[in-house]
């Protein structure tokens, strides 16, 4: 009798299981990584790009609120390869986060499969390289997620929903971009790309096609190495309604400044004579302005183009940061559950501490690196995530970066910040330089609450945004600027903050989150993969039974 009540009890487990996960439906991909040839428009020659199933930028992944995404990875590379996924928040599972720090590459000629869940989220997002310098080469595509069925979405569903990714190009491929940068400084780019065109007022141009009437919902995602973009359309508004996953207050732009790292959300109505009209991207804060189009064309064209490319600002440093603070959370829009954005009263949680991030560049050992709060962060040799999960030591010590600026000199270290479970959180990122900067947090969303020039002190808290600051995963911050964030620890792991400028990134501005909490508990973390690939000193451990 007791064992039939202990069956019992295990099939109505099973089947609650079931009946659970039954609106988390499984996406199975299966992608192959190899090198591919390309002609870009200003060079003759053939240059090595990353390839993935033989595509360039890489496939689109098309998903919606609470799917399971299997992604099995083929390298074909000659050298270990690795993906993050930018944006994705990998609630309890910082073991799929795609960085080196919390996993080992995939070596070449083997596969891993990744296990994504995109809980709760919408938006547009993307994936890219995140070992070396390869993004530089490709291997980037969109990542967009739409809002279940029932969940309503804040404007009419758009006749179409494109993906644009635009970033600076180099002549260059990226194993001889990473032996330049270990002696000298980075190259300015050649150019600029949209969707991997180089393309130019005459010739390959990415064009989309419109109907007259139509709107149309445009995903652009900066995924170049350094240099913060200008979007625009000729004779078009465009209507922001989305920032990396949050519904924001519908705003009209005729331009849009997007910085490396970051994701927007626009539509645009084909409300203009039937004409050709240019699509422009253009660098800004650079010395040379480079400029890449594309065409955004009437059905009913008479395949003229609309007059000459539009100009777009430049170096206005002001122009960007005004537009920055009127980006702004829509209160009454729903997010990923069914419920008004502005429910979560960010502004009336109190922060339990506050950590200023302070960056620097200098010479250490007669080379360039880049460093927060005085350390320039080197890689391991074993995954931080790995290491700490198997108690091995000596390859990170917690409270290696202080959480305020030292004042000292730059010195080289494995810097990770230990901090607890479910605190709220106040970070302000300093950046005492001439350049405009990028930073991104992984496996989590933050509010954006404030930015100024010059100096962040207590008293500047008088102006923080309490009440509907975007939340979004990538910020910038101005030259000579301050940019301050809150953010809610609720997703335990190993968590990279980094420069999104990958020159900077790669030398040292970077360091990573224990986000820790003493209950060992699958309801706060997944336990260890049973695929894990282990290296470094965790190799010959085991990962879990089957």
């Amino acid at each position: 009798m007791t064992s039939l009540k202990l069956a019992t009890v295990f099939f109505t487990v099973a089947l609650l299981f079931v009946f659970v996960n039954a609106e988390d439906p499984y996406k199975f991909f299966e992608w192959n990584v190899t090198y591919g040839a390309i002609h870009p428009v200003s060079s003759a020659v053939a240059q090595q790009v990353i390839m993935i199933n033989g595509q360039f930028p890489g496939p689109d992944i098309h998903a919606v609120t609470n799917d399971n995404l299997i992604i099995n990875v083929f390298n074909n590379l000659d050298e270990p390869f690795l993906l993050s996924w930018n944006g994705i928040l990998q609630r309890r599972n910082s073991w799929q986060d795609g960085v080196y720090g919390t996993t080992c590459p995939i070596p070449p000629g083997k596969n891993w499969t990744y296990t994504l869940q995109v809980k709760d989220q919408i938006g547009s997002f993307f994936y890219y390289p995140s070992l070396s310098f390869h993004k530089a080469a490709g291997g980037f595509g969109g990542i967009r997620i739409l809002s279940r069925p029932r969940i309503p979405v804040p404007f009419p569903e758009p006749a179409g929903d494109h993906t644009l990714l635009i970033g600076d190009w180099y002549n260059l491929n990226h194993t001889r971009l990473r032996t330049i940068l270990e002696n000298k400084k980075l190259p300015n780019p050649s150019d600029i790309f949209i969707n991997g065109k180089k393309s130019t007022p005459t010739s390959n141009a990415v064009t989309f096609m419109a109907e007259q009437g139509k709107t149309y919902r445009f995903r652009i995602s900066n995924v170049g190495l350094q240099t913060s973009l200008n979007f625009r359309i000729q004779g078009h508004k465009m209507k922001l309604v989305e920032v990396e996953g949050t519904h924001t207050v519908q705003t009209m732009y005729s331009s849009l400044d997007v910085h490396v790292g970051q994701s927007y959300s626009v539509l645009v109505t084909a409300d203009q004579p039937p004409s050709t009209y240019y699509m422009v991207v253009s660098s800004r804060f650079t010395t040379k302005i480079l400029t890449a189009t594309g065409h955004f064309t009437y059905t009913n064209s008479n395949g003229q183009i609309a007059g000459p490319v539009p100009g777009g600002p430049t170096i206005q440093i002001d122009w960007s940061l005004n537009q920055a603070r009127s980006i702004r959370t829509n209160l009454t829009a729903s997010g990923p559950r069914p419920n008004p954005q502005g429910s979560y009263h960010y502004g009336l949680i109190n922060t339990t501490r506050t950590i200023r991030l302070q960056s620097i560049a200098a010479q250490v050992n007669k080379k360039q690196r880049y460093a927060l709060n005085s350390v320039s962060f080197v890689p391991a040799d074993t995954p931080l995530k790995l290491a700490d999960h198997y108690k091995i030591s000596g390859v990170f010590r917690l409270g290696s970066i202080s959480d305020n600026p030292t004042g000292g000199g730059v010195y080289t270290d494995t810097s990770v910040m230990a901090a607890n479970f479910r605190d709220f959180i106040e970070i302000i990122f300093e950046n005492t330089e001439n350049v405009v900067q990028s930073y991104h947090i992984d496996g989590y969303s933050f509010f954006v609450v404030g930015m100024d020039g010059g100096l962040w002190s207590p008293s500047t808290r008088a102006q923080y945004n309490l009440r509907d600051a975007v939340a979004r995963c990538t910020v910038q911050v101005y030259p000579k600027s301050w940019t301050a964030i809150y953010v809610g620890l609720d997703n335990v792991g190993m968590w990279n903050i980094r420069s999104e400028n990958w020159v900077r990134q790669y030398l040292g501005q970077q360091f990573y989150l224990r986000v820790y909490s003493p209950v060992e508990s699958i309801r706060d973390e997944y336990p260890i993969p049973r695929n894990a690939r282990l290296c470094g000193r965790a190799t010959g451990r085991h990962t879990r039974p089957l």
